[in-house]
This record gives C-alpha cells, structure tokens and sequence, in this order.
C-alpha cells in the first residue's frame, strides 16, 4: 500500500500566523484579570498606607497644634534641625541601634544554633519545632507583662531561680529592670524570646533546600564542621539570611509596647528608644510636627540599614542571586 506524506499546501502555511491575534488577545485578557485581582490591595494600600505616609512627611514641615481645627505654620526643616539638635533624640537614636544590634544579634545566633539541631536531627524535631513556635503566638504585650513580673527587683522568679542555685547570694542583687546600665538589655528579652523562633523557622527552611550532596562531597573531602558551616551553608544561605536580618531589624528597631510595658522608658530614661520618644512627642508634648520629622528621619535611617543589609549580605559573590 502506497502511503503518501501529507502535502503542506498554502492553506496549511496560512493558518499559523492565524494563532498570533488568538494568544496575543489571550495574553492581554490575562494581565487585565491579573490586575483586576491586585486592584482591591492597591487601593488598600494607597489609601491607608500610601496616603497616610505622604501626609506624616508632610506634616514635618509644620509646626501644628495639637488642638483641632489650629493653624498650622510652615517652618520648613526647622522641626528637623530641632530633632537633630535635640540630646533626647541622639541618645534615643543611639539606644535604638544598640537595641536593635543587641537582639538581631543574639536571635541569629540562637536561631541558627536551633536550626542547625533540628536539620541534624531530621524528622525527629517534628515535635520540637512545634514546641519551639508557641512564643509566637503570644502577643507582646502579654510577653512584656509576663517577663516583667519575672524580672521584676523584689520578688521576680528569675532572681528567685539564681538565689536557690547559688549563683546570686541576695535574690536581689540585680536589678534587672531597676539598673539604668543593664535596664535596656533586660527589656530586650522578652523580644529575643518572642522572635527567635522566626529566625529558626526561617533559617531552618533554607537549609532545607541545600542540596545534601554538596555537604556530603565536603566531608568526604575532610572538611571539619566550621569549614563547612562558614564555608558552604552560610554562603548558601545568603538570601535567606538577608530576609531575616531585614525583617527581625526593621521589627526590632520600631519595638514599642514590649517596652512600655515593662518600663515605659525608664529608669532614667535609659530604655527611651526612639519609638517611645516620637510616641511620647506627639502623645504627651503635644508637638505633632516635630514628631513627624523624627518619624521620617526615623523611617529613612530604617531604609537605608535595610539598602545596605541587602548590599553587603545578598549580592557580594553572586551566592544571593
């Protein structure tokens, strides 16, 4: 039997290019159905994002009272070379950096540590891992409250703890939300045991995804644990490092209710962080302004730490890309 290859004629030519109108027609109706889902959010955050943050840096360069209905003046950058002027502002300022480095610092270790455990441990850390995430889900104000009246001089049970193992010979030698020299770093632990479960989930999900031969290949080859820890795993981690670095500053560095809840500031302002400060300036001094000005310094200086975290941990040698 005589099988005959089909015949290409024009018509068969001609109706290719025919497709072009149909998937071009097809793309387009996508990106419309595409941004009419991302329509209701953007206008959410236009309006209740966008607009609001247009109108605090606005408000920087006024000096406003804070009745309803007062004047407002136009005082150009003077509220900001005030705030710039202002010893209250430079010592928040600086107390805000040493709260921030303090607790991003000691959560990554711990974070890495923990995740590193349960990576070794493999599908026996189930259990732990959801242990290890209840704090959570606990509000930070509950947090604050509880951890003050842990630490707290007289009858705190951390105190009461190292008494009876006969590391302290008073139950009140230190003071640990009393003492302006230790006071910032006290209130920092409720934080740290908050949000270090944040950095182990995160640092725990990269690590899931390095590939297990690239690690094996180097202990085949003698490397020791350090080498290939600093080595290989952290470069690898990279980009997940920088989400956490960023995301953990940013939250650290804006901390609020844990504080004034266990100190409000105090003792002699030493736990005043810039948070507190603008809360204080525009709730108590009655300076909204001024508080504003301090509000988008505040903002810029978080942005920039977040530029230059993503330039120094995720680009340098290609390992983030």
């Amino acid at each position: 039997m005589n099988i005959s290859p089909p015949v290409v004629g024009a018509g068969t030519a001609l109706a290719a290019p025919a497709l072009t109108p149909t998937l071009g027609r097809k793309e387009r109706g996508d990106r419309r159905f595409a941004l009419a889902l991302m329509l209701p959010a953007a206008l959410f955050l236009a309006v209740f994002v966008l607009w609001p943050l247009i109108r605090f840096v606005a408000d920087s360069f006024f000096e406003i009272s804070p009745f309803a209905g007062a004047q407002r003046t136009f005082v150009g950058f003077a509220n900001y070379a005030t705030a710039f002027g202002s010893e209250a502002f430079q010592s928040a300022a600086v107390r805000t950096v040493v709260y921030t480095v303090f607790v991003v610092v000691a959560e990554f270790t711990l974070g890495l540590a923990v995740a590193l455990l349960f990576t070794a441990l493999g599908a026996k850390s189930a259990v732990f891992r959801t242990v290890f995430m209840y704090p959570l889900m606990i509000a930070p104000v509950v947090a604050g409250l509880l951890w003050r009246f842990l630490l707290i001089d007289n009858f705190g049970l951390v105190n009461h703890l190292l008494f009876r193992a006969g590391i302290l010979s008073d139950p009140n030698q230190i003071a640990w939300l009393s003492d302006p020299g230790i006071a910032l770093f006290s209130v920092a632990i409720p934080d740290i045991w908050l949000t270090t479960s944040f950095i182990t989930l995160v640092l725990f999900a990269g690590l899931q995804n390095i590939p297990g031969d690239v690690v094996e290949a180097a202990r085949i080859d003698g490397a020791s644990y350090p080498r290939i820890l600093f080595g290989i795993l952290l470069p690898l981690l990279r980009p997940v490092i920088a989400v956490a670095l960023i995301v953990r500053g940013i939250d650290a560095a804006r901390a609020f209710d844990v504080i004034l809840i266990q100190t409000d500031g105090g003792p002699q302002g030493s736990t005043t962080t810039l948070s507190l400060l603008i809360y204080r300036t525009m709730t108590r001094f009655g300076e909204p302004g001024l508080a504003s000005a301090m509000g988008t310094v505040y903002l810029i200086a978080m942005m920039l730490a977040a530029s230059a975290a993503i330039a120094l941990i995720w680009r340098p040698g290609g390992g983030g890309r």
